[in-house]
């Protein structure tokens, strides 16, 4: 209820990109949709200093960062679901593939971003996760290149695995990511004076 007015602005904000996003992959657009709501709660929970409020209510530390990230998992699932059904309207083409990718890529980020919302100060947030992935882009691309070059037993590991094994192999390794992410943040937020 508190981010109503960014709740309403998700729907024009999916609908752009169905528009606009000719050139897109629709695993980045799913995953801009599944990070959508779960990022901008933590943001605002930041700015608002809701942790506060939070602490003072009969909830144990380990239930509020629990609780965020259930529900960061409940919110991507309908966000996705929602963007499925627009980018449907809309007629972009997109496959239950790129639906999985997303999750996966969900978990990942969220994993590497979630904790630092307990580390850092507010307002630090926004240009850390900024900084992250334009490292990551510009970092990501000769490090794969280098790897397929000069790694070539596990180039060719890689590519004589099954479709299906390589997607499992991706979906485990993201949940474990995320659940330790969860750990990790439930061992700086009991530790964390507000």
């Amino acid at each position: 209820m508190i981010q109503k007015a960014q709740i309403i602005l998700f729907i024009p904000f999916i609908i752009f990109f169905a528009i606009f996003g000719d050139h897109m992959s629709p695993a980045f657009i799913f995953l801009l949709a599944g990070a959508y709501i779960p990022l901008n709660g933590y943001i605002y929970d930041e700015q608002v200093e809701s942790n506060i409020l939070l602490n003072s209510l009969p909830y144990t530390r380990k239930e509020i960062v629990s609780a965020k990230y259930i529900s960061a998992i409940a919110y991507m699932i309908l966000s996705i679901g929602v963007a499925s059904v627009i980018l449907y309207i809309f007629n972009f083409g997109f496959m239950i593939r790129d639906i999985t990718i997303a999750m996966g890529l969900f978990f990942v980020f969220s994993a590497f971003a979630f904790p630092l919302f307990y580390i850092l100060k507010p307002g630090y947030i926004g240009a850390a996760v900024l900084v992250g992935m334009i490292i990551s882009a510009v970092v990501l691309p000769p490090l794969f290149r280098f790897i397929t070059e000069h790694f070539v037993a596990i180039t060719d590991f890689l590519t004589s695995l099954s479709i299906t094994t390589i997607y499992l192999s991706g979906a485990a390794i993201a949940i474990i990511l995320y659940l330790t992410s969860w750990m990790f943040s439930q061992f700086i937020y009991q530790r964390k004076v507000f």
